[in-house]
């Protein structure tokens, strides 16, 4: 092509675009296949460059657009150098998406970013959300979840699978979705790029195994049954037909247990005092394949922090002064369930121990040099959260992820009106067979107020305190009266109605926040003495505190 041929194409149209080949050779403009042996340097002078990728048709481009000069003109001239992708490639690639599509299990991958890039129709069903919902954002906003503690972030990083956990992330209706599934780095040319898991579809196990299950219980309860474990014998005391209540919290809570029970996993119980994990944790080993092995219950919190390396795992003679061979209740829970209540309560140290123990399921007895293998489940408990003991260095992020395999997170008392109606009858019938009376119920007006009451010992506080009011009640009544509630109960009702500043504490319907705050440095947060100027229990005020964010 000679220049003058060039400009006579440049003024019919006014504008110039060239497609050049990788070589910098001109290309005919409107036959591309044609080349044009001219290099464009040798009649312009190149001044500014500008790198651009696009797609066509399928085809991805490398694009350059550089600016000339010529006879005082400038012209846009672009290089177009086709990024060759391997047609094989793109057809397996269109397979797999299909394949993807259609398989029974869920899928879901994020990049190194945390943005979610791959969400499969079975993912879909699965956590009960929609594609188009979760492709494109981040992890931590869809799940609800610290972004720190993202196992997909976490897996991708350390490029150290996550195989076998059971656990809930997405919620529907307020329920968690439970779902077991592994996740696994994403390598690329020995660099991780993201993580992906694998979601196992159990919809139509888990319906079978409810059925069983329910109708074991039937079994089980039968009095002329002879089958069932003799309970007193493995350390237990309780079975799932000891698990009140009616409220659909509840229930799922308890069909979640059911199902867990059969996985012989780890697992962590989530709930506050009184809200019956220890009851939860001996359902769940006497419903799973080691209910004829030992059930070991520890309390972490109620033994010394010198005795418990002891306690736990054993010490040798000689170990120290007054030593002797001693086992410890890991080795005495043989191949049935250890159950540490109250993990949270465990000093840092002893934390990186039972790490080594959940990861290598091997103990060291305290003056010995030898390993001894255990095998037995390991159920943990924690009344506080996990995230928030986390935050205070209070729980080890390594030892959390290790014992959230699976989680069963068991709602509070107050946040199940149901069941609080439940539980008023049912300890009125217990309380009429233990005491030989007939009070039939509880007055309306005693009925809001428990309703209303926070409950911050959950049903053990509900049960001392439905047997406080029915020793106090006169023996000719059937009925429980306000008038026998305590203080306590009284006070919190409080809460619920209009503030009155006017008149005195004692005799108003509510308490500031601020009110609580001055009468905290006047007696220089004197908890007890704080609580008898209020008029209400050390428990009722630390509630409050808590609730005003006043201990913190």
């Amino acid at each position: 092509m000679h220049l003058y041929e060039l400009e006579e194409v440049l003024k019919e149209l006014n504008e110039v675009v060239l497609i050049l080949s990788e070589n910098n050779l001109i290309l005919s403009l409107f036959d591309p296949q044609k080349v044009v042996n001219q290099q464009v340097n040798d009649y312009f002078d190149e001044t500014t460059i500008e790198q651009h990728i696009f797609t066509s048709k399928n085809k991805k481009f490398n694009c350059k657009k550089t600016f000339y000069h010529l006879n005082q003109r400038t012209f846009q001239i672009i290089t177009m150098n086709t990024i060759h992708v391997d047609d094989l490639l793109l057809k397996r690639l269109a397979i797999y998406e299909q394949i993807m599509e259609h398989i029974n299990d869920g899928v879901m991958a994020s990049d190194e970013e945390g943005k979610i890039f791959i969400y499969n129709a079975a993912q879909e069903k699965l956590e009960n959300m929609k594609k188009s919902e979760v492709l494109g954002k981040y992890l931590w906003d869809i799940y609800r979840i610290d972004s720190k503690n993202s196992e997909h972030r976490r897996v991708s990083s350390t490029k150290t699978p996550i195989i076998g956990r059971y656990h809930a992330h997405a919620f529907s209706n307020n329920l968690p979705q439970y779902l077991k599934y592994s996740t696994y780095p994403l390598i690329n040319d020995s660099q991780s790029i993201g993580a992906f898991s694998i979601c196992i579809n159990e919809t139509k196990l888990k319906e079978l195994l409810f059925e069983t299950l329910e109708l074991k219980r039937k079994l089980y309860s039968s009095p002329s049954n002879q089958m069932y474990v003799d309970i007193n014998k493995n350390g237990t005391s309780f079975t799932f037909e000891d698990i009140k209540g009616v409220s659909s919290e509840i229930s799922s809570v308890i069909k979640q247990a059911q199902n867990v029970a059969l996985y012989n996993l780890d697992i962590l119980l989530i709930g506050e005092t009184g809200t019956g994990k220890e009851l939860f944790a001996q359902s769940i080993h006497n419903h799973s394949s080691r209910s004829n092995h030992p059930f070991v219950a520890v309390n972490c919190a109620a033994i010394p922090e010198t005795l418990l390396e002891i306690t736990l795992f054993g010490s040798t003679k000689g170990a120290f002064t007054g030593a002797s061979d001693q086992i410890g209740l890991f080795e005495s829970a043989q191949e049935g369930t250890i159950f540490l209540d109250e993990i949270n309560s465990l000093p840092l140290s002893l934390q990186s121990k039972i790490i080594r123990v959940l990861e290598e399921r091997k103990i060291r007895r305290l003056g010995s040099n030898k390993l001894i293998p255990i095998h037995c489940n390991i159920i943990t408990a924690s009344n506080e959260d996990p995230q928030k003991l986390i935050n205070e260095n209070k729980l080890r992020l390594d030892l959390y992820y290790r014992i959230a395999k699976t989680t069963i997170e068991i709602p509070p008392l107050r946040n199940r009106e149901a069941d609080i109606k439940y539980y008023i009858q049912y300890f009125l019938n217990k309380l009429n067979e233990k005491y030989n009376r007939s009070i039939l119920n509880v007055s309306p007006e005693l009925e809001q107020l428990l309703i209303n009451y926070p409950w911050p010992g959950n049903i053990r506080e509900l049960k001392h305190l439905m047997e406080n009011m029915y020793i106090q009640t006169d023996e000719y009544e059937t009925i429980i009266s306000s008038k026998v509630a305590p203080k306590s109960l009284i006070q919190s009702h409080l809460l619920t109605e209009p503030i009155r500043t006017d008149i005195p504490i004692k005799t108003r319907k509510r308490i500031t926040k601020e009110e609580i705050q001055n009468i905290l440095e006047s007696t220089n947060y004197n908890v007890t003495r704080t609580a008898e100027i209020l008029y209400m229990s050390r428990q009722n005020l630390q509630y409050y505190l808590k609730k005003f964010k006043l201990n913190e």
